[in-house]
C-alpha cells in the first residue's frame, strides 16, 4: 500500500472542498445555516490532513520494524522515528530529490524503498558507499581493504526463541554498534539473486566481495546471519533512499526501549 500516494489524494479531495466551499458554495448559504455534510466530513479535515502530509513528508515519518534483521540495535515492535530532509529534499509520492543536502555515511541506519520491489520499505544499515570495495570473507567484514574493528560484547539472549547468540561491537565510520554472529551458521550466501550489477559482486565459500557502482549503497542487517540484505538483493540507489531513523519512539511489549536506539 502506498500510503504516501493515499495520502496525497486526501490532501488534493479535501483541500478542493475546502476551496469550493470557501470561495463559492459558503457565499450561496443563508447566514447562520448548517454546513452540508461533505463541508463537516470532508473539508473540516483539509488543515489537519494537509499537517500530517506536510510533515510526514518533509521532516519526520514513523516506521514499526517488522523483523528481527537489525537485532540487537532494534527489535521486531519498536516504533521508530525517521529524519526524512537528512539525505536531501525529495518531491512527495514520486521521491525526486530537488535539494542535496547530506550523504549517507557508513553506520547511518536507513529506511529505503526495497530495490526488488519499491512497494515495500526495508530498514538497514549504510556499510559500504559509491565506489568502496566492500568484502565479507568469514565474518569478517572488510572495507577498502582494511579490517573493521569488532570486539566481543557479550552475548544476546532471544527471549523469544531462548537461546543466546554472540554479541560483537563495529565501528563503522564515526558509528560503533552492536552486531550478532552465529558461529555455527555458514559464511557463504545462500539463494543470491540477480540484481543490477550484480557483476561487481564475487561469491565464494568464503563470504563474498562487491565494488558500490556510483550513486548506490552497500546495506547489511546488524543481525549478521538473519538479514536478506545487499549480499542477496543487491544495491540501493540513491533514488530510493526514504530517511535516516534516529529514534525509537514506543514498544508495546518494552517501555524502555523508548530512546534507546544508537
Amino acid at each position: 500500500m502506498n500510503f504516501a500516494l493515499i495520502l496525497f489524494l486526501l490532501t488534493l479531495a479535501t483541500g478542493t472542498l475546502w476551496l469550493l466551499d470557501r470561495y463559492v458554495f459558503r457565499k450561496k448559504r443563508q447566514p447562520g445555516a448548517k454546513d452540508p455534510w461533505w463541508v463537516e466530513y470532508g473539508a473540516s479535515f483539509f488543515p489537519v490532513i494537509l499537517i500530517v502530509f506536510g510533515l510526514r513528508s518533509f521532516l519526520v515519518e514513523p516506521f514499526k520494524i517488522p523483523s528481527g534483521s537489525m537485532i540487537p540495535t532494534l527489535l521486531v515492535g519498536d516504533f521508530i522515528l525517521v529524519n526524512k530532509y537528512t539525505y536531501g529534499i525529495r518531491v512527495p509520492v514520486i521521491n525526486k530529490k530537488i535539494v542535496e543536502l547530506n550523504a549517507p555515511q557508513r553506520g547511518d541506519v536507513v529506511v529505503f524503498r526495497y530495490p526488488v520491489d519499491p512497494s515495500l520499505d526495508y530498514i538497514k544499515r549504510v556499510v559500504g558507499l559509491p565506489g568502496d570495495k566492500v568484502e565479507y570473507r568469514n565474518k569478517r567484514l572488510t572495507i577498502n581493504g582494511q579490517e573493521v574493528a569488532m570486539r566481543q560484547n557479550g552475548d544476546f539472549l532471544d527471549k523469544e526463541k531462548l537461546y543466546y547468540t554472540p554479541r560483537f561491537a563495529e565501528t563503522l565510520g564515526v558509528v560503533e554498534h552492536d552486531a550478532l554472529l552465529e558461529e555455527e551458521a555458514p559464511p557463504f550466501v545462500p539463494h543470491v539473486l540477480q540484481f543490477p550489477y550484480r557483476e561487481k559482486c564475487i561469491y565464494n565459500a568464503e563470504g563474498f566481495a562487491c565494488e558500490v557502482p556510483a550513486g548506490h549503497y552497500f546495506m547489511m542487517g546488524d543481525n549478521r546471519d538473519n538479514s536478506q540484505d545487499s549480499r542477496v538483493w543487491g544495491f540501493v540507489p540513491d533514488e530510493n533512499l526514504v530517511g535516516k531513523a534516529f529514534f525509537i519512539w514506543f514498544n508495546f511489549s518494552d517501555w524502555k526501549r523508548i530512546g534507546s536506539f544508537k
